[in-house]
C-alpha cells in the first residue's frame, strides 16, 4: 500500500481507542468534518448504520428513496458548499444503483465519497447473496476506489479517500468495506491525509508559461475568454473578475461555468456551446486569441474540431494536464489552480479596452434578442414558454436563487436565461446529462445552503425518474421549490426528431399522471398554471413560501430551443431558428 504523508503528528503519541471497524468509519467521517450523509441501508452495511444510530446528535443521515437519489443529493450538497458530499449504500444492487451518480460526479469534477458495504472477506468471489464487484464496476467512473478487507486499513484509506476526492481536480471516490472489517476491532487513531506518493493534485505554474501567455494577451486585437467550472472549483471568481476587468476581454461561459461571474457584468457576453448565445459561438471563429480558463473543450462547446478557432492562438489555463491538447491543440498551457494562475498573470497583463471588438458581441446579441430572446421571455403567442417562466423566477428571486436544473430543453433554457449574482448558483448535470438529477440534487443543495432559495427546474420526463425523492422532502420538510415545465414530451429528443428525423416522434410523447395530486400526496403545497395571466402571481406565491412548494407549468408542446448548433457542425453554423 502506498505510504501516506500525514500531518506532522507522531501517531504513536496519539491515544488510540479500541473500537469496531463500523464505529471507526463514523469517527473517520466526523474527523473529516462530515455532518450530513445520504444513503440507504441494507445487510452488508448494517454494522455501520448500527453505529450511526449512536451518533445521531453529530451526524445526520438522510434516507433517500433510491441509492441514485443519494448520489445526486450528495452532488447537489457538494456543488453548493464546495465540501465533499457523502453517500452510503449496501452491497449488490445498492452499490450498483450508485453508479450513475458516481459517473456524473466524475465527468463534472464533483467531490464525493461513496461508502458501500460488501460481503464478508471469505465469501468474495463466490457469488454470495448481494455480492457484486463494485470496485471493478466503478473503476472507470471514479477518481480512485478501494476495497477494505481488513479492519486495520480503515483509518488510512478513509483519510486518503477524502483527500483525493477534494484535492486538485475534484472527483468521486468509492470505498467498499467487507462485513468482517466492519465487525472486527482495531486500535483506532486517525490522521488526515495531506499528500499521496505519485499524486500531484495541482501543478505549480511555470513562470515561462505565464510570460508567454501574457505576451499573447497583450498583443491580441480580438481576444476572447471562455471560462468553465474550474474557476468555481478553484474559488477563483474574484481573480477572474479582476483579470477580465483589467484586460477588457469579453468573456463567455460553459454551462458549468455559469455563475462564476455576475451574468449582468458588462463583459459577460453569454454562453458558448450547442444552445449557447449567437455572438460567443460565431465570434469564436473570428477571435485572434482564445483564452480557455478551467474548461475542457467538450464537444458540445467546440462542435466540429476541424473548424474550431483555427484562426486563433489558444491559451489553456488548466489544473489537469490530461485535458491539455486532448481535444484542441493549444499554443500555451498554463497549468495550476486557476486562483493561483490568474493571480500570477494579472501583474503581467496590460490594462486594456477592446471596445470595437466588444461591440461586435453587442451587435450579435441584439440580433439574437430581436430574433429569438424577446419572443422567448416576452412571448405574444398563446401558449406559455419555458423562457418566460425562468424570467419570472429571475424577477421574483432578485437573481439570488440557486437554480438546479435537470436535463433537457428546460435545462438549456434555464442556463440561457437564469440570472445570477453569486457563485455556486447554477447546479446541473453537464458532461453526463443525467435525467433524474434535478430533484435529488436540489434537495442536497438546499440542505447545504439553507439560507438561500433553491429552485429545481425539471421537465416532465426527468421528474418521473426520481419522483420518489419527494418522500425525502416530506419526511424532512426540505423547503425546496420545484418547478416542472410540462410539455407532455421528452422535449429535447422530440426537437431532434423534428429537425433531423422528419418529425418521426418515436417514443417521445408522454401520457403523464396528475403531478399536483402526487405532490399533495406527499403533503407538499402545489399548484398548476396553464394561463399566462396566472404565472407571475403563482411564481411569487411559490418564492414567498417558507415550506416546500411544487409548481407545474403547462408549456407549449412543440417549442424548440434555439440557437442550436447541429451535432458535429461548426460553431459558425449556429442556427437562430
Amino acid at each position: 500500500m502506498e505510504t501516506l504523508k500525514a500531518q506532522k503528528k507522531d501517531s504513536k503519541s496519539q491515544k488510540s481507542i479500541r473500537i469496531s471497524g463500523a464505529e471507526a468509519i463514523i469517527h473517520c467521517l466526523l474527523a473529516e468534518g462530515v455532518d450530513l450523509i445520504y444513503g440507504y441501508p441494507g445487510g452488508a452495511i448494517m454494522p455501520v448504520y448500527d453505529e450511526l444510530y449512536k451518533f445521531q446528535d453529530k451526524l445526520t443521515h438522510i434516507l433517500t428513496r433510491h441509492e441514485q437519489g443519494a448520489t445526486h443529493a450528495a452532488q447537489g450538497y457538494a456543488r453548493v458548499t464546495g465540501r465533499v458530499g457523502v453517500a452510503m449504500a449496501t452491497s449488490g444492487p445498492g452499490a450498483t444503483n450508485l453508479v450513475t451518480g458516481i459517473a456524473d460526479a466524475q465527468i463534472d469534477s464533483t467531490p464525493m465519497v461513496c461508502i458501500t458495504g460488501q460481503v464478508t472477506r471469505s465469501l468474495l468471489g463466490s457469488d454470495a447473496f448481494q455480492e457484486t464487484d463494485i470496485v471493478g464496476i466503478s473503476t472507470p467512473v471514479t477518481k480512485w476506489n478501494y476495497q477494505i478487507t481488513k479492519v486495520e486499513e480503515i483509518p488510512e484509506i478513509m483519510a486518503k479517500a477524502f483527500y483525493i476526492a477534494r484535492s486538485g481536480r475534484p472527483g468521486p471516490v468509492l470505498v467498499d468495506i467487507t462485513k468482517n472489517a466492519q465487525f472486527d476491532e482495531l486500535d483506532f487513531v486517525y490522521e488526515k491525509c495531506t499528500a499521496v506518493r505519485s499524486y500531484t493534485p495541482a501543478p505549480k505554474p511555470e513562470p515561462s508559461s505565464l510570460e508567454k501567455a501574457a505576451e499573447l494577451i497583450n498583443s491580441a486585437k480580438k481576444p476572447f475568454i471562455v471560462f468553465g467550472q474550474g474557476v468555481i472549483l478553484g474559488e477563483a471568481e474574484a481573480e477572474l473578475k479582476a483579470f477580465v476587468e483589467k484586460t477588457g476581454i469579453p468573456a463567455a461561459w460553459t454551462i458549468l461555468g455559469l455563475s462564476a461571474m455576475d451574468t449582468d457584468h458588462p463583459l459577460n457576453v453569454g454562453m458558448v456551446g450547442m444552445h449557447g448565445n449567437y455572438g460567443p459561438n460565431m465570434l469564436t471563429n473570428e477571435c485572434d486569441l482564445l483564452i480557455a480558463i478551467g474548461m475542457r473543450f467538450d464537444d458540445r462547446v467546440t462542435g466540429d474540431l476541424n473548424t474550431y478557432a483555427k484562426q486563433a492562438k489558444i491559451i489553456h489555463f488548466e489544473i489537469d494536464p490530461a485535458e491539455v491538447n486532448k481535444n484542441v491543440k493549444v499554443d500555451v498551457a498554463v497549468l495550476g489552480n486557476s486562483k493561483e494562475t490568474l493571480s500570477q498573470i494579472l501583474p503581467l497583463v496590460n490594462k486594456n479596452e477592446h471596445k470595437e471588438w466588444k461591440a461586435e458581441f453587442d451587435k450579435m446579441y441584439q440580433i439574437e434578442y430581436d430574433t429569438l430572446i424577446n419572443n422567448d421571455i416576452h412571448p405574444t403567442k398563446e401558449g406559455l414558454t419555458m423562457g418566460e417562466v425562468i424570467e419570472q423566477i429571475n424577477m421574483a428571486s432578485g437573481h439570488e436563487a440557486v437554480i438546479v436544473s435537470d436535463v433537457g430543453q428546460h435545462q438549456m433554457i434555464a442556463c440561457r436565461y437564469a440570472k445570477f449574482k453569486k457563485s455556486k448558483s447554477n447546479i446541473t448535470s453537464g458532461g453526463l446529462g443525467t435525467m433524474g438529477f434535478g430533484l435529488p440534487a436540489a434537495i442536497g443543495a438546499k440542505m447545504g445552503a439553507m439560507d438561500r432559495e433553491v429552485v429545481a427546474i425539471i421537465g416532465d420526463g426527468g421528474y418521473q425518474m426520481t419522483i420518489q425523492e419527494l418522500g425525502v422532502i416530506f419526511q424532512h420538510n426540505v423547503p425546496v421549490k420545484i418547478v416542472v415545465l410540462n410539455n407532455d414530451h421528452l422535449g429535447m429528443v422530440r426537437q431532434w426528431q423534428e429537425l433531423f428525423f422528419d418529425r418521426r416522434y418515436a417514443s417521445t410523447v408522454m401520457t403523464n399522471p396528475d403531478f399536483v395530486k402526487i405532490a399533495e400526496g406527499y403533503h407538499i403545497k402545489s399548484r398548476r398554471v396553464s394561463e399566462r395571466g396566472d404565472l407571475q402571481e403563482a411564481v411569487k406565491e411559490m418564492m414567498a413560501s417558507k415550506d416546500p412548494y411544487f409548481l407545474e407549468v403547462k408549456v407549449e408542446k412543440e417549442d424548440n430551443v434555439f440557437p442550436m448548433i447541429p451535432s458535429g457542425a461548426s460553431v459558425s453554423d449556429i442556427r437562430l431558428k
